[in-house]
């Protein structure tokens, strides 16, 4: 299974989250988060980087993807399916975020299908970077198409259990942030290393 830690900005404790083995390691590049990337650099990492991104454009990300190294592109905002097409003509593989409330809105995922190496399902709230909450997990039995997506939304330790029950077979892994934090871009090393453990046992 997929997991990727997300919301990294220490270099220091991204090597170390690194050392864990984690699929992706995400970084937010949306200055009203208090996870910012800023202008910090980040070391090279054996995990394929993710950038975050709300309503940037497709110049200023790809002059992050370029500067950081970025093989992931997420798109967590209101943007057009246009930026995907100009992402994917620039190599640059891309994650698009759809926040869940009641229903799964399978139209608007089917537009975005051919320019989108993985979906992102988080809850939908107040803020545009993630709410650090779980949205009604038995919506993921209505998906129904092939692009596989990733699961975010408040996930945390307690959690591996339930997560290893999801059977729809696009499922391909977990997004982890919030729930393992010793301050807003820190993660405690100690809580990812026991998740990713439990995902793979």
């Amino acid at each position: 299974m997929i997991v990727k830690v997300c919301g990294l900005n220490s270099a220091e404790n991204c090597l170390a989250i690194d050392a864990l083995n984690p699929t992706l390691l995400g970084m937010i590049f949306y200055n009203k988060s208090p996870r910012y990337m800023a202008q910090k650099s980040l070391p090279e990492t054996r995990a394929d980087k993710v950038g975050v991104f709300v309503n940037a454009k497709l110049e200023d990300i790809l002059l992050a993807v370029e500067k950081h190294r970025l093989r992931y592109v997420q798109l967590h905002g209101h943007e057009s399916i246009t930026l995907a097409q100009g992402l994917k003509q620039n190599a640059v593989k891309v994650i698009k975020c759809f926040g869940i409330d009641q229903e799964l809105n399978m139209d608007e995922m089917r537009e975005w299908q051919p320019y989108c190496d993985y979906f992102l399902f988080d809850t939908k709230g107040k803020y545009l970077g993630g709410n650090g909450v779980k949205f009604n997990w038995q919506l993921l039995h209505n998906y129904k198409l092939d692009t596989p997506f990733l699961l975010s939304g408040g996930i945390s330790l307690t959690d591996v259990k339930e997560l290893k029950k999801i059977s729809n077979p696009a499922f391909a892994g977990v997004d982890i942030n919030s729930r393992f934090e010793l301050e807003p871009g820190v993660k405690n090393v100690e809580q990812v290393k026991s998740f990713i453990d439990g995902i793979n046992r």
